[in-house]
């Protein structure tokens, strides 16, 4: 699975099935709910690597919570702390300069 399919599997899983466990080619990984927000969440290897899909928070004045406001269920992806990708509505959007720095989009 590319990283695009993975991402949207994750987002579809979460947001639109509302499963308790995501599945990605095998492992079962937790979903969890933050502490303060409740957003829901999951970290997941990828390549190796932990990704952490976190649920769009709607109360902040990003243009993301804007949308989610709307109605759109957005997930933001995060790798070693930053801001790689989201998916909206089963697109992904890059934040390209990061996640090709990191390695994980060319």
């Amino acid at each position: 699975m590319s990283l695009e399919e993975t991402l949207i599997s994750v987002r579809r899983q979460l947001l639109v099935d509302g499963v308790e466990k995501i599945k990605l080619n095998g492992p079962l990984f937790p979903v969890r709910r933050t502490p303060k927000k409740h957003l829901l969440q999951v970290d997941f290897n990828l390549d190796g690597e932990v990704v952490r899909g976190l649920e769009q928070n709607p109360e902040t004045s990003s243009r993301w919570a804007q949308l989610a406001r709307q109605g759109h269920r957005i997930m933001q992806f995060l790798f070693e702390g930053r801001y790689i990708a989201n998916v909206v509505d089963g697109k992904v959007n890059f934040y390209r300069r990061r996640a090709a720095g990191l390695g994980l989009v060319r």
